[in-house]
This record gives C-alpha cells, structure tokens and sequence, in this order.
C-alpha cells in the first residue's frame, strides 16, 4: 500500500530528497537517515542484479521483484523506476498494479522508445507526446489509490530541445501526472525555467558526472523545484569504496587501516541478526 506521506509533503511543499537506493544493503542503510523518499533507480539495480547497462534489458518481473523486497524490507516511501512501463498500454496498467500492491508510492515512467536508454546517455528517441499522453491516462487510472503517485519523464530536451520538453511536461500533468519529469536540463537556467512553466511539481535528477549541473537541495527549492534524486550516489560511491578496498588486499595482502570499512558488528545489526540471536536465546532447547 502507498504511504501518504510522500503526498502530504508534495502538499505541504516539503521539499523530498530521495537518495538513489539499489539492493537491500544500499536500501537498509538509506532507510535510517530520515529522508523523506528512497528512489529504486534502474540503472543501478539493473548493474547490481544483472550486471548489465539500463538499456531496456531489465524485464518487468525482474524489476518488481527487486522493487517489492525494498519496499517491504524499508519503512521510507519508495519511488520507483518503471521505465516506459515495460510495454503498450495493457502493460501500463498491469506495472502500475504491480507496483503499488508491491508497496511502492510512487511510479516513474519515461516518453522514451523502446528499448530505452540512462537518460544522461546518447540517442536517446522519444514517442509521441499523444502516445505518453495515453499512458499517463491509464497509469492514473490504474491505481487504486491516489496516494500511489504518478511521476512522468520526459527524455525530449536532449534531441528536441528545452521548449518540446516542457510542452510535453505540462501536458503529461495534464493527463494526471503528480510530478513532472523533465530529463537532462543542460543549465541551472534550464533547471529555473522548467520550475518556472509548470505548474505541477516538478522533480530534478541529480546524476554526479551526468548532463545536468549538480545543486543542492536548498537550491533546487529555491528555484521552485518540489523534489530531488540522487540516484547514482549509492552505486557509485560503492563502486568507488569495492574498489580501494580490493586494491589494498590485492598490494598488501591484508587489509590495512588506510581503508575505512563498516564495523561488522555494525552490518550484523543492521541485516537483523540481533532478532535471530533473541530468537535462539528464547526458543534454544535446554536439557
């Protein structure tokens, strides 16, 4: 079931910073910091499952099953990625059913053609505006309840330009979006004008080394926007730890100090061994 209260903070103009979350370990540690949003990016669940590039090789039943067990194992409103909702129209609504009987909140589906592409990558083709325009319809209509948000993208700026865009973002609000997408906003400029046209919230995705000038979140309210991803920074802050910790096994032999690690006790805490500890002593069999 979604959580009300990522649309109590929409409404209440509490502006959401949801960090890019995607595997348990990321999500668990994600969900003690008090953010407002998780965001189940597709990119980096699709690296951590399936070691392959977002590039529309991800199928639906992989995806939800990811999805489902981060919602269920967290207590923070998760947002998801849903790519062009994993097909036509039928497809739509059957994701967007999925998803929220998986306990997500919110549902992000890209304008983009199949397969899709990571938005802060090359060629990258859009539908036409009335194709999504259909699919916004039907994943609206979809949802049993409306504090399951919907969150349309679109992919128009970078082959079409900043004005296609923001034509295709109003009227993807108009269809019933919650929250308007705009992808790959070249300047902060850009970032201002896109807050400044649409009405609806509008959402910023900060990708660290992608198209978009990376603000902070004060900023990003300021300039008009109601909410934030990060999604790359678990990944790649990961990838970037896996790695120095490697090396130092790999020329050293051991680990040594100079590499920062998580107390294990620490990680045993944080995956639930402490329940199956209290479980044993409870139930262990006495002679």
């Amino acid at each position: 079931m979604a959580d009300p209260a990522l649309r109590q903070h929409l409404e209440a103009k509490r502006f959401i910073a949801a960090p890019g979350v995607y595997d348990l370990i990321s999500a668990l540690i994600a969900d003690r910091m008090g953010f407002r949003a998780l965001y189940v990016t597709g990119y980096g669940t699709v690296a951590s499952a399936l070691g392959l590039p977002d590039a529309g090789l991800a199928t639906y039943s992989q995806m939800i099953d990811r999805i489902g067990r981060i919602a269920e194992m967290t207590k923070t409103p998760v947002i998801a990625d849903a790519d062009t909702g994993y097909g036509g129209l039928l497809n739509v609504r059957h994701t967007v059913r999925g998803y929220e009987k998986a306990g997500v909140t919110g549902i992000q589906i890209e304008d983009q053609e199949f397969p899709k592409k990571c938005g802060h990558t090359p060629n990258r083709r859009v539908v036409p505006m009335a194709d999504m325009v259909r699919k916004i319809r039907v994943a609206s209509d979809a949802r049993s309840s409306t504090d399951f948000l919907i969150i349309a993208r679109t992919d128009a700026r970078t082959s079409l330009g900043l004005d296609e865009a923001i034509r295709r973002g109003i009227a993807y609000g108009e269809a019933g979006a919650d929250i308007v997408f705009i992808e790959s906003p070249e300047s902060e400029a850009e970032l201002a004008e896109v807050a400044r046209r649409i009405e609806k919230p509008v959402i910023a995705n900060m990708v660290n080394g992608g198209r978009t000038p990376m603000l902070p979140a004060a900023r990003l309210q300021e300039i008009g926007f109601a909410a934030a991803i990060w999604p790359a920074v678990g990944f790649l802050a990961t990838a970037q730890a896996l790695t120095n910790a490697y090396e130092d096994l790999q020329n050293n032999g051991t680990t040594t100090a100079g590499v920062p690690m998580f107390s294990f006790a620490a990680f045993n805490e944080l995956i639930g061994f402490k329940d199956v500890w209290d479980f044993e002593k409870r139930y262990a069999e006495t002679e």
